[in-house]
């Protein structure tokens, strides 16, 4: 049966507040601060288990090999005093976001009938541009079924960062859908980080039979949405998005509308909700999703209902006659401060849950188990002084030896 499965990244044991993200407010304004990797892993599950309390699917991602190792090999870096922000970069948890981890065209959009996964590349900040190699080899286990196209990254000259710039559209999951591909254009004191021809080198490489691009707006970008899922979500034929999200907003409602006459556009205005109080907040980088009794729901980070703009926006919108009917806030505090949300920490991917490798979905037991993990592993605290002891680094490595020994999944990863 063809469903949505929401993959999320379980976070890893050396997550810490490195602030290495240029343009991304949250990750700056907490940099150096002390970090809790097992309240993170934790949070991440408790997050994962809301979802499945909602009768969605439920899919996870296993954190690399951290330091990285063969990158500081590469750099021939072996002393961290002589470089500590690179070799921070080096230690970073980041890969949890997997709405960075791939693109994802669905078997129903593709033109060969397969899902295909494109492996961002992340070329555009350091800590995340070594990710990559580690992503696919997992996206190639997982998705190993003949029904799957695992593809590898696009040229690092391209910079490509998945699904946080991709959205799909169409009348259900399992219907034939558009990919509405967001890129972004140099402007204002941040970065844009995807560029139009990797975005358009995805659409071709997977297929995609109707693809949309639409260009993230400066103001946007500007205000700290580094990535188009800070200001805009969409799902089946709902697009959630903030008033100044878009370069041309009109234009692509129109493209939207032609190819999907049944398409609802829920365009949250600038005057209700500023693109400061959006980012600040996550409102849009919550997960949208259907829920298997009908109707959609947000799942949305505690912090948008601290936001008395949100709060007030998010009232009315359920309390009106549209497609959203309820909303469910999750704690994921940790990750809040380094920059992501819910949906963040999670990539959608439609597919039949038979054709996925079993030792990436979890249900309730599964989840239990590796809450059991992190609680004996993970380390309750990092400082930015612990980031260059071997002590942590022997731990980090123990831990995820833990976490491939319960999911079986030592002699894959």
């Amino acid at each position: 049966m063809i469903r949505e499965i929401n993959f999320d990244g379980l976070i890893g044991p050396t997550h810490n507040y490195a602030g290495l993200s240029l343009g991304n407010i949250a990750s700056a304004s907490n940099a150096w601060g002390v970090s809790q990797p097992r309240a993170a892993a934790l949070q991440g599950l408790a997050k994962m288990r809301a979802c499945l309390d909602l009768g969605l699917a439920q899919g996870l991602f296993v954190p690399p090999e951290r330091p990285a190792r063969a990158w500081l090999d590469a750099l021939g870096l072996t002393d961290p005093a002589a470089d500590p922000v690179l070799f921070a970069q080096a230690m970073s948890a980041s890969s949890m976001w997997t709405a960075n981890a791939a693109t994802v065209t669905p078997a129903a959009d593709s033109a060969d009938g397969r899902t295909h996964l494109v492996t961002a590349n992340l070329s555009r900040m350091p800590h995340r541009s070594l990710e990559h190699a580690a992503t696919e080899a997992q996206l190639h286990v997982a998705f190993a079924h003949p029904a799957f196209k695992v593809h590898a990254a696009v040229p690092a000259a391209f910079g490509d960062e998945g699904a946080a710039n991709h959205m799909r559209m169409a009348a259900s999951h399992d219907a034939p859908g558009i990919g509405i591909f967001v890129y972004g254009e140099a402007g204002g004191p941040f970065p844009a980080r995807q560029n139009r021809r990797a975005s358009e080198a995805v659409a071709r490489l997977s297929g995609v039979r109707h693809a949309i691009f639409a260009q993230q707006s400066e103001a946007a970008i500007a205000a700290g949405a580094f990535h188009n899922d800070v200001v805009a979500v969409a799902n089946e034929t709902v697009l959630f998005a903030h008033e100044h999200a878009f370069a041309d907003a009109p234009g692509l409602y129109g493209q939207i509308l032609a190819a999907l006459p049944e398409a609802t556009i829920i365009e949250v205005p600038a005057a209700e909700v500023s693109l400061a109080d959006a980012i600040a907040s996550y409102l849009f980088n919550s997960q949208l999703v259907t829920l298997p009794g009908g109707g959609m729901a947000l799942i949305l980070p505690a912090e948008a209902r601290a936001a008395p703009s949100v709060a007030r926006y998010l009232d009315t919108l359920v309390a009106g006659n549209g497609p959203v009917r309820a909303v469910h806030f999750v704690q994921v505090r940790e990750s809040m401060r380094n920059g992501g949300g819910p949906a963040c920490l999670r990539l959608r991917v439609v597919a039949d849950p038979a054709h996925v490798d079993p030792r990436f979905l979890v249900d309730h037991a599964k989840l239990d188990r590796l809450a059991r993990v992190v609680e004996a592993h993970w380390p309750e605290y990092i400082a930015p002084a612990d980031l260059p002891d071997p002590a942590l680094w022997a731990q980090a490595r123990a831990a995820r030896a833990a976490l491939l020994v319960e999911l079986d999944l030592t002699d894959a990863l």
